[in-house]
């Protein structure tokens, strides 16, 4: 398993309740350009579309540069891609992309023998004062740590 892309932001900025596993619908430059690592997960997240009759994932706003050498022409970078999941995850998951003050978030991209799969979190936005707790303890880890290497 190697991993692609990392969405750090979303840790800082959310509190990951539950982690999905899901693959991805990918045409063949993307893949390639993706295997090397030309995809950016930054502000991205995952909607649902077709309603609860026909419910369907798609990863939205991740950014996944062109393959250098393929001939694209009018490639979206930005373009919707869908989710692979099964039934009952999709079941479970159409409850909590509804719910409200939750949402899902892309954290990983990552290889599973040839296979690309997309690490998603049932997520819960974080307030300003949690960041800074967040921050301070970061900071109190990083002090603790070099007072012992130190001594």
């Amino acid at each position: 398993m190697s991993v692609l892309a990392v969405n750090k932001k979303a840790r800082f900025d959310y509190e990951l309740l539950e982690t999905f596993q899901a693959g991805l619908v990918l045409t063949g430059p993307e893949v390639k350009s993706a295997k090397l690592g030309q995809v950016s997960l930054k502000s991205s997240f995952v909607t649902l579309k077709g309603g609860i009759l026909k419910p369907q994932f798609y990863l939205t706003n991740a950014v996944i540069s062109p393959y250098k050498c393929a001939n694209q022409e009018k490639y979206d970078n930005k373009r919707s891609r869908q989710l692979l999941l099964n039934k009952k995850e999709i079941a479970h998951l159409v409850g909590k992309a509804q719910e409200k003050g939750l949402t899902l978030v892309a954290t990983k991209l990552y290889t599973v023998k040839d296979y690309i799969k997309l690490e998603f979190a049932v997520a819960r936005g974080k307030k300003k004062y949690d960041k800074r707790e967040d921050i301070k303890r970061k900071d109190l880890d990083r002090q603790m740590k070099r007072t012992l290497t130190n001594k």
